[in-house]
């Protein structure tokens, strides 16, 4: 696929381009709605309960009745709310949470686009739906929303100063922006190649920031519901909060195939006698891995309060992420010729 869009731009291939992107659509669809299936399953089985059962063979249609019912139920707009931010609060960040798989690599030739500076576009699109968050909050007219808005975007800030300097070693290490050139550099068959070791420390901090970016447990306080009923999107129902959900399991996908691609060798295989494995299976294994350490860590940890949040940010996280960098250069000076 990925030799086919550098040939010049048609309307056949346009047509085609766009039958790939709902297709891909598609596949984030069928991953949201499972994703949530699994997820209630693990947490289930971690807190020796059964999870859904009664819905399908296995509980396995319990996700779709819930996703229908939000569909069908009314769709209220408050009566003092700015109407017209209101609505398109949560398109807005729905939008950016797909746009930002356009980049990620599955295999040596299954992409969508190649572009020479793809991590940055990943990193600056995500940021939109930050916004969204806070215009959905300031919109609703609410005090609660309003509150899980500011911390949203509290937060998200916060946390992407460190998630991004995590990623100066990779880049630096790789020379490129490009994902696809990222996980090439990770080649040579075995893993202790793949960047998770020699930029363990960047991984680590990577993962805590990606977390509090997901606005998943320990840090989830814009939705904090002992607080906050459920945050910005406390007056939101219908498909417009399913849109809000949705732009969350989205950007789980979308976060867990970033870390696979910076850090665990995207599509290579771990050991040069796996080679014959294609390099697709690789990374849905890795990425699945990810995915489950993420709900893992909901059935495992309590949530933090707000200053313990902003500490662990600004004064852990952001200095020994510019601590990496320093130790990134200092080591390829010494060692790299």
């Amino acid at each position: 696929m990925g030799a086919w869009l550098n040939e010049p731009m048609t309307w056949s291939n346009a047509i085609i381009l766009f039958l790939w992107a709902v297709v891909l659509l598609l596949i984030v669809l069928g991953f949201v709605t499972y994703a949530i299936y699994y997820e209630r399953k693990v947490i289930g089985w971690m807190q020796l309960r059964v999870g859904p059962n009664r819905v399908g063979p296995l509980g396995l249609l319990q996700t779709v009745a819930d996703i229908f019912k939000l569909l069908v139920k009314e769709d209220t707009v408050p009566r003092k709310a700015d109407r017209l931010l209101f609505l398109i609060s949560p398109g807005l960040a729905f939008v950016p949470a797909f746009a930002v798989l356009a980049v990620i690599p599955y295999a040596k030739h299954l992409y969508f686009a190649d572009l020479n500076v793809g991590l940055l576009y990943y990193v600056a699109l995500s940021g939109i739906s930050t916004l969204a968050m806070v215009l959905g909050g300031w919109a609703s007219n609410n005090k609660y929303a309003l509150l899980g808005g500011m911390r949203s975007a509290a937060q998200m800030i916060s946390y992407e100063v460190p998630l991004v300097i995590s990623i100066v070693g990779v880049i630096m290490m790789t020379g490129s922006l490009n994902l696809r050139d990222i996980v090439e550099a990770q080649g040579g068959g075995w893993f202790w190649q793949w960047n998770f070791l020699p930029q363990i420390i960047g991984f680590a901090i990577f993962y805590i920031a990606a977390v509090s970016e997901l606005n998943r447990t320990p840090f989830d306080l814009p939705e904090a519901e002992s607080e906050l009923v459920a945050g910005y999107h406390v007056e939101y129902s219908g498909f417009r909060f399913a849109f809000y959900m949705l732009t969350e399991y989205v950007y789980v996908y979308a976060i867990a195939a970033l870390m696979t691609v910076l850090f665990l060798g995207g599509w290579q295989a771990p050991l040069p006698i796996l080679d014959f494995v294609p390099g697709i299976i690789w990374f849905l294994i890795k990425f699945a891995a990810i995915v489950f350490s993420f709900f893992w860590i909901r059935a495992t940890f309590p949530r933090l309060r707000v200053d313990q949040l902003m500490s662990l940010g600004w004064k852990v996280l952001l200095p020994v992420a510019l601590l990496n960098v320093f130790l990134t250069a200092l080591c390829m000076e010494l060692f790299v010729k």
